[in-house]
């Protein structure tokens, strides 16, 4: 079973310092380790011209307490290099399976 070890994003929602009553995602990123549990690429050509490129991997991660209690806010787990869709959420104690699938096109982490 391969390894993983990257970043999972959560969002949280904040309320803006300079414009009050408007609230916005703001993400951030925890490392993670844990096992690539199933692996699986597949090309969806349905009606585009571009075909998109989905994957169906489950990758297991130790679960911590900040991950147990933000499950609803995993938005993308960082893996090979791109920031992918969590699509599905199974908790198995002490792990996390997180079900993966295309690519992940939502907000990002603030740089500084």
């Amino acid at each position: 079973m391969a390894k993983f070890s990257g970043t999972v994003g959560y969002a949280t929602t904040v309320e803006d310092e300079n414009r009050p009553g408007i609230w916005t995602e703001k993400i951030i990123e925890k490392r993670h380790r844990g096992d690539i549990i199933k692996e699986y690429l597949r090309v969806d050509s349905s009606e585009r011209i571009n075909a998109n490129l989905k994957i169906s991997n489950s990758i297991s991660i130790v679960a911590d307490d900040f991950s147990l209690n933000n499950l609803h806010n995993m938005r993308y787990i960082h893996y090979k290099s791109v920031n992918w869709d969590i699509t599905g959420i199974d908790v198995d104690y002490p792990r996390v399976i997180l079900a993966i699938g295309g690519v992940y096109n939502g907000p990002l982490p603030e740089t500084t």
